[in-house]
């Protein structure tokens, strides 16, 4: 597999590099004479920069560029001019392949470069043979590890930044289906309420106006609480710069009364009924609750009308129940059926999200029951409690 290096800086980066070892080798070149070498000549110049010029493509091609550098300086050190002049270029040739290719090419190019570092050693007649053999084989194996690290780290950044990309794609899907829920609990309550009260209106408007007339006003206050939660919801969904607005408070379990009251309006009789040492509690465990209610009594308005409900919230030590059963005999297949019910799944979701449990079924006696367990402490969603007490 390809790869980038994690300190590529580009082709400009790299076209500066081949001319300043170039400029490095000729300079190195000027002091040939003095080390008991034949001086540089065209021949030689022209070699030279054939060995470090073709660095300025070591990235887009490294194994091809690598294998050019070596062959001419094979012929530099061949033709008998000092060796050391042009060693730079092949060294940053093989470091090139090791950090950007397979361990078995590199090893193969760090290879070719120790094989002609000894030639270069024998044809220039050394008389410490010892030193260059061991020169050949520490500077290719260097070279060859530090540009396998660079390898291995930009192989570690590239998984990062997969592992990241995918963590968003993640929290992005949370996020939507949050968002779904949200708008799934306040649209379809508000307007089941709207519809059952469009009905009623319609139904006794020529004969019993003070009905209607109730309807039509329950009418206009759903409807106004439905665009205040949507308001408060792109409150929320905004930052908070936006419109210099704060963000409104979310629905808690003091509202469950005015909810009750909207679904009696429509023709469920509701009764509330309250348990153990009301509280306040975190935020979420209350909106939580306010919307697995909100959504049992949508269901009730939906699939039961005419039915009698009831909402029962238990407040224990560490946790908190919420029970909402009715007694109607709606169609429970249309409540439970595979391919419907996102909002059931959505209590599900909600319950999961805070450290608790909800049960969803018909009751033996008839009628459907929603029972929700919900910790009140990070402690109790870890351990859970025995509500009996």
């Amino acid at each position: 597999m390809r790869i980038r290096p994690p300190n590529r800086a580009g082709p400009a980066a790299d076209a500066v590099i081949a001319v300043a070892l170039t400029t490095v080798a000729v300079l190195l070149g000027q002091e040939a004479t003095r080390q008991g070498w034949s001086a540089l000549d065209a021949p030689a110049y022209a070699l030279v920069g054939l060995v470090n010029l073709p660095l300025a493509l070591r990235s887009r091609a490294p194994v091809a560029v690598c294998a050019f550098v070596h062959v001419v300086w094979v012929c530099y050190v061949t033709a008998g001019y000092w060796p050391v002049v042009n060693t730079f270029g092949p060294m940053l040739a093989v470091y090139t392949v090791a950090s950007l290719r397979s361990v078995r090419t590199s090893v193969t190019c760090a290879a070719s470069m120790a094989a002609i570092w000894i030639y270069a050693g024998v044809v220039s007649r050394s008389d410490s043979m010892a030193s260059v053999v061991g020169q050949a084989l520490v500077f290719p194996a260097v070279l060859w590890r530090f540009g396998l690290t660079a390898r291995r780290a930009a192989e570690l950044a590239r998984r990062l930044r997969e592992e990241q990309a995918e963590r968003t794609r993640r929290e992005l899907a949370e996020e939507r289906g949050r968002i779904a829920r949200e708008l799934h609990d306040v649209v379809a309550h508000h307007m089941s309420v709207i519809s059952v009260q469009a009905g009623l209106a319609g139904f006794v408007f020529d004969s019993d106006r003070d009905t209607a007339r109730a309807a039509l006003s329950t009418i206009s206050g759903t409807s106004a609480e439905a665009l205040d939660e949507l308001r408060r919801m792109l409150r929320v969904l905004r930052t908070p710069d936006e419109d210099g607005l704060p963000a409104a408070p979310m629905p808690g379990l003091a509202r469950l009364g005015e909810m009750v009251e909207r679904v009696r309006s429509g023709g469920v009789r509701v009764t509330l009924r309250t348990e153990g040492a009301v509280r306040p509690l975190a935020p979420g465990v209350e909106l939580c609750a306010y919307r697995v209610v909100q959504e049992a009594l949508t269901n009730v308005l939906k699939h039961a009308p005419g039915a009698g409900a009831s909402v029962q919230l238990h407040y224990g030590t560490r946790q908190l129940q919420v029970t909402v059963t009715d007694d109607g005999q709606g169609a429970v297949s249309d409540k439970v059926r595979p391919g419907g019910g996102h909002g059931l799944i959505g209590m599900r979701e909600r319950a999961k999200l805070y450290g608790g449990q909800v049960d969803i079924g018909p009751r033996s006696e008839g009628g459907f029951a929603v029972r929700l367990t919900l910790p009140t402490s990070a402690q109790a969603a870890g351990e859970g409690e025995d509500l009996s007490g």
